[in-house]
């Protein structure tokens, strides 16, 4: 039987203790005091925490007297839900503000370390996890090879002895909250479902396995899924070179080529989840990952090294037994004439496909990145060149198009990003408030009961000959 990894320690669940009743009447009393037709600010008590919570969390309003505006509820209301909030441990009192004909008033904030967001982000060859607060900033990260075509058990598996290592040594009082899971492909996006477990088929021997039902099981904790693109776009957005832009495009260059798109300060992903799969665009002579991806850039890579066409690559080749993308990138920083010929073709490629993109979108910022991307800005210079080339001159005119520097964290930071905005979604935070953790929602105790009435009945998959989780 599964285990919670990392669970946090009992406490008393203050919320159910509440009267909510007294909640309820110190809202209908303060109604009369609300202008004739003005709205009201929320239908429900615990609407009206989720509200003032959230005002707090964003910084939007910090003192009582900013809640009362910004929330148009009464005075005896919001001392009562911030009240509430301070119990159960979600906000905590600040400073002292600049006194304006008056008392000074009392600042208060939210406690992001209440709890914590689990990220971990899956890839052909390889697995990073991750841990931050519940603002999403990242606190930890790990790296590490492996080898995921094995199958899914001792992934999951390791997925959970990572998480409680990590632990160890970032852990807090509330415990886990959530995790954010990114992985290749597209991922199917939920119908009306909050807690969704969509299938991972990007993997050899993963069709059918119930990965993310066992990753909640054995954590604890719900699970959030997008993209790998999806979520490294996030992370550049909120902590890379696209902070405090509303209109953005990020690019993976690598085994597969997909974009993500952020559009008024928002992800896009399409009616089924899938947008931004742009490695499928035909271009001259195939479909773009057929041309720019890793994989076709190691193959031209090898066959020079092996012709002699590149003096540098058949080095490496003689050096090293093979040749990488990461190795033609060195060629082309040297001189070596035929990388930097690929390199070129490949951003000219990557190019005429985001030529209109921008010219559908007009995003101010594009980033590339991903192994291809790294090779060198000989590439990038390329992706310029064919961008600003094709594009209309007013969507090129303050449109920047840069390389990543955020690496592999990129995705870590994005996928916290997607379970802090879930956690604090008000609709889904309406459920939990006055619980204490997200953990008691009631749709995450079905989902748990879901995912183990389906590990009873589903018929066992055999088990793959060979492998191991490197």
């Amino acid at each position: 039987m599964a285990t919670a990894v990392g669970a946090a320690p009992r406490q008393m669940r203050r919320g159910k203790d509440m009267d909510e009743r007294s909640i309820s009447n110190d809202e209908q009393s303060a109604a009369p005091r609300r202008a004739a037709g003005r709205p009201r600010a929320s239908e429900s008590a615990h609407g009206s925490l989720a509200l003032l919570l959230n005002l707090v969390r964003s910084g939007v309003a910090t003192t009582r007297q900013e809640l009362e505006i910004q929330s148009e509820m009464g005075r005896a209301v919001v001392t009562d839900r911030l009240a509430t909030l301070l119990k159960l441990g979600l906000i905590e009192e600040g400073e002292l503000g600049l006194a304006v004909g008056g008392r000074a008033p009392r600042h208060v904030r939210f406690r992001p370390r209440m709890g914590i967001i689990l990220a971990a982000v899956l890839d052909h060859s390889s697995l990073a996890v991750g841990v931050s607060d519940l603002t999403g900033r990242l606190l930890a990260e790990h790296h590490e090879a492996v080898e995921l075509a094995a199958g899914p058990e001792p992934v999951v598996q390791r997925l959970a002895t990572l998480f409680a290592w990590m632990l160890e040594e970032h852990g807090s009082e509330g415990g886990i909250w959530g995790i954010g899971l990114a992985v290749p492909g597209a991922v199917e996006k939920p119908d009306g479902q909050r807690l969704f477990a969509p299938a991972l088929t990007a993997f050899q021997n993963w069709d059918g396995f119930p990965f993310v039902e066992q990753l909640a099981t054995l954590v604890g904790a719900p699970v959030w899924v997008r993209s790998g693109v999806q979520t490294m776009t996030m992370g550049e957005l909120k902590s890379g070179s696209g902070i405090g832009l509303t209109d953005m495009i990020f690019v993976k260059l690598g085994r597969s080529i997909s974009a993500g798109v952020i559009s008024e300060g928002a992800l896009h992903r399409g009616a089924q989840g899938a947008a931004g799969m742009i490695g499928h665009t035909f271009v001259e002579g195939g479909n773009l990952e057929t041309i720019a991806g890793s994989e076709a850039l190691t193959r031209e890579a090898r066959q020079a090294a092996d012709s002699g066409r590149s003096p540098y690559l058949a080095g490496v080749l003689a050096r090293t037994g093979e040749v990488t993308v990461t190795d033609t990138g060195h060629g082309a920083q040297l001189g070596d004439p035929f990388c930097i010929d690929l390199l070129g073709r490949c951003g000219r490629a990557v190019g005429e496909v985001l030529a209109p993109l921008a010219n559908l979108l007009n995003p101010s910022l594009i980033v590339l990145g991903g192994a291809v991307a790294e090779t060198g800005d000989i590439l990038l210079a390329a992706v310029r060149e064919a961008v600003y080339r094709q594009s209309h001159p007013v969507v090129t005119r303050d449109l920047r198009i840069v390389r990543s520097q955020m690496g592999g964290s990129a995705g870590l930071v994005g996928a916290a990003q997607v379970v802090a905005e879930a956690l604090f979604d008000p609709r889904f935070l309406q459920g939990w408030i006055t619980l204490g953790s997200p953990r008691e929602h009631p749709e995450f105790k079905d989902f748990l009961a879901r995912a183990a009435l389906d590990t009873v009945t589903r018929p066992a998959k055999p088990r793959p000959p060979g492998g191991s989780l490197a």
